[in-house]
């Protein structure tokens, strides 16, 4: 059954009578409307019809209403077009802190390109102040940008009275209206504002087409230059079949519009009553009056957001926070209100649509207050209240793997002022950033000792435990030493999880510390908000053969034993997005033991070793170049990475940890221009359980290359060389 679709402010279904309008032109009347043939005289005059349906809406001339792609490019054409056609008359321009991107981004690329930008802040309603208005103007002002409804909380800005002080100063208003156009009246001579932005999708219409209200008068420089299409203010031939869409749009929306509204306000109202009777610590984030029919926006006081929506499986809405290991990135819209983090964390905007009905708000209810109910906990040991055959680990938890470990660069801001170990018998600790700390107990005999635990990084159970097991293990095997025992390291949600899910879980790591030859034999348990899984193990080594992560001469060749692109493919499972071949695929590399790729080597000398995994293949390799002084030179094109990982990067499925790398190894890396945007991501895509990196002498490569090939089951690579002395800069070509 589909879950009840209460995230109308994202993004509207397309109306029926709207699919109606548009299947003519999708067959039959295809032609090009600039052509004078009959083909070409039936899709203008479609065209022209649908612009006078959006200017009826608007309360507009028909020439003041040009086609779009949306509601971004109407935002920059609205904003960036008048900036540069009046620049000759200042070079001030006014918004608020909580616009949409599509605007608040416009302005910060025109701050950066010689414009000056106030952006504005809001109350604890997200409503501007207009004193606040008239204290921003100066006599360089140009332009003012505010919302007229907000995306995320409904506050309606007073537009008309902004409107007026415009007027008397004499500066152009552009408002975008992509939230409030068929919800709330929408006329401009009313608003009064000289131009605003329409995005179709909101208003169930097809997504990727726009309007943009341009009063007459009001003078742009042109964005997309072409041919003479919409009165030579933007080229292209025009997206007819789209753009009948959004006329039928705004044609049903205004005929609709009071009694749209009235069902949509009575359905929001019934939805906020039946979770505040039910639910303590709820608050509504935004104006109760002055907002929004459809929208509400709530505080769930103590709770993640990522946490609740991961749990109301049985609907879509969409988080006003955004949870990660070492922050909580608070919506800018609460930020800018001042909503305290404690309640701006836990908000979930719900929005109805006309669609929507009193049974789904009843069973919405029914299902929020049960979840919520659920991860505030009763303070009492209950039972999980039913039992899934379909659980998903990764959606209980908001980092994925490896990649939800501490940026480097807090990470290091921490570890820095920590004391360093003075105890002699200490022959690895925190002085370098080695995988495992070693310890001295004879002349010909050390311990080796990790731990490494993290958030599930694929759905199921029983191959995340194989997985974290295959991790902390790893550890041992890139110190040159052989585990002896583990422990397990479990944070786990009771309350959200059956006990059996866990149980799933320690059976992967025993059946695979099982086959790296050793038991794991008791260990540690916390209650947690999401599930993680790791062990510590504790290995031995000699002392005269531990391979740390510096020690890299020039010369040294680099080899890699594993696939890379592991934190985006999760990502996409995260997101429902990946195969099952993709799944399986990823699960084998990283289930899989180091532990061969440590044996082969074993007859070679090995001058540095580490293992892949948070940090990325180039945050890894340059703590190996830093701590030995030496800079290297990586091949891109010789990396392996899975295929699947080019095409999920590709679509922009990053996790945040790989955004995190790229930032961080910017200070010690250098591109060769030729280097692709996408190979630079997936260089350092945050892994888990990746492969072993070693720095090999040149006469020893090509053997033990081949000998690696023949022991691993993984595709191991010859990457790149250590290329001279140097601050562990890596230069890649």
């Amino acid at each position: 059954m589909q879950p009840i679709y209460l995230d109308y402010n994202a993004t509207t279904p397309i109306d029926a009578e709207v699919a109606d309008a548009m299947l003519p032109f999708l067959k039959e009347k295809f032609g090009n409307p600039s052509s004078s043939h009959w083909y070409g005289v039936q899709t203008k005059k479609a065209i022209e019809n649908a612009r006078k349906q959006v200017a009826n809406l608007l309360g507009c001339h028909l020439d003041e209403i040009i086609f779009t792609s949306g509601g971004s490019e109407s935002n920059n054409y609205a904003i960036k077009g008048y900036a540069l056609a009046n620049r000759d008359k200042g070079n001030h321009i006014i918004t608020t802190a909580i616009e949409h991107p599509a605007v608040f981004e416009v302005c910060r690329y025109l701050a950066d390109h010689g414009f000056r930008v106030t952006f504005l802040p809001v109350d604890e309603f997200g409503l501007i102040r207009l004193q606040d208005i008239e204290k921003a103007i100066t006599a360089d002002t140009i332009l003012i940008s505010v919302m007229h409804a907000n995306n995320e909380v409904g506050s309606v800005q007073p537009i008309k009275e902004i409107a007026q002080i415009t007027r008397e100063k004499g500066i152009a208003f552009h408002t975008d209206a992509a939230q409030s156009v068929g919800k709330i009246p929408t006329d401009v001579n009313d608003l009064g504002v000289d131009m605003l932005s329409v995005a179709g999708h909101k208003l169930y219409a097809p997504k990727g087409i726009g309007a943009l209200f341009i009063r007459r008068g009001i003078h742009l420089e042109k964005q997309i230059h072409g041919a003479d299409h919409e009165r030579n203010l933007r080229a292209g031939t025009e997206n007819v079949l789209e753009i009948v869409g959004l006329g039928k749009a705004c044609q049903v929306a205004g005929r609709d519009l009071l009694k749209n509204a009235a069902k949509m306000e009575k359905l929001r109202d019934r939805l906020h009553r039946g979770l505040a009777e039910r639910i303590k610590n709820v608050q509504l984030n935004g104006p109760k009056e002055g907002r929004l029919s459809n929208t509400l926006s709530l505080g769930f006081k103590g709770l993640e957001a990522d946490t609740i929506l991961s749990e109301l499986t049985g609907i879509a809405a969409s988080a006003g926070a955004a949870c990660h290991s070492d922050q909580v990135d608070v919506s800018h819209v609460l930020e800018a209100m001042k909503v305290p983090t404690e309640w701006a964390m836990g908000t979930i905007r719900f929005s109805v649509g006309k669609t929507t009905t009193e049974e789904e708000i009843d069973k919405a209810i029914e299902i929020v207050s049960e979840t919520i109910i659920k991860l505030n906990g009763s303070g009492e040991e209950a039972p999980i209240p039913f039992i899934r055959t379909d659980i998903k680990l990764t959606h209980f938890t908001h980092g994925l793997g490896c990649a939800c470990k501490l940026r480097p660069q807090a990470l290091e801001k921490v570890l820095i002022n920590l004391p360093k170990p003075t105890d002699e018998r200490v022959l690895v600790g925190t002085e370098s950033a080695d995988d495992a700390a070693v310890y001295l107990l004879a002349p010909e005999t050390a311990i080796v000792q990790t731990v490494d635990f993290f958030t599930p990084i694929v759905d199921d159970p029983y191959s995340f435990g194989a997985i974290a097991a295959t991790n902390s293990l790893s550890d041992i095997y890139a110190m040159g030493g052989r585990p002896l025992f583990g422990l397990n390291i479990v944070g786990f949600p009771s309350n959200r999880l059956p006990m059996s899910v866990l149980e799933t879980i320690l059976k992967g790591a025993a059946d695979k510390a099982k086959e790296a030859g050793i038991s794991i034999i008791g260990g540690h348990t916390v209650d947690d908000t999401e599930p993680k899984y790791g062990l510590a193990v504790t290995g031995s080594v000699n002392p005269q053969k531990i391979l740390r992560n510096f020690g890299a001469k020039p010369g040294d060749k680099i080899l890699l034993t594993k696939p890379i692109g592991l934190g985006i493919i999760a990502t996409a499972i995260k997101r429902g997005l990946a195969e099952n071949e993709t799944i399986e695929n990823a699960t084998e590399i990283m289930a899989t033991l180091n532990r061969a790729a440590a044996k082969a080597v074993e007859p070679f000398e090995v001058h540095a070793c580490t293992d892949v995994t948070g940090f990325g293949l180039l945050g890894h390799l340059s703590e190996m170049t830093r701590g030995s002084k030496v800079d290297a030179r990586i091949h891109h094109d010789r990396v392996a990475i899975i295929e699947e990982a080019w095409e999920f990067a590709g679509a922009g499925i990053v996790p945040g940890g790989t955004l995190s790398n790229l930032d961080y190894v910017s200070k010690f890396v250098t591109w060769r221009e030729s280097v692709p945007d996408l190979a630079r991501t997936l260089l350092v895509d945050a892994q888990t359980s990746g492969g072993l990196l070693f720095a090999i002498p040149p006469d020893d490569a090509e053997s033990a290359l081949i000998a690696l090939q023949k022991k691993c089951t993984t595709k191991v690579t010859m990457i790149g060389e250590f290329t001279a002395k140097g601050n562990g800069m890596i230069h890649v070509v």
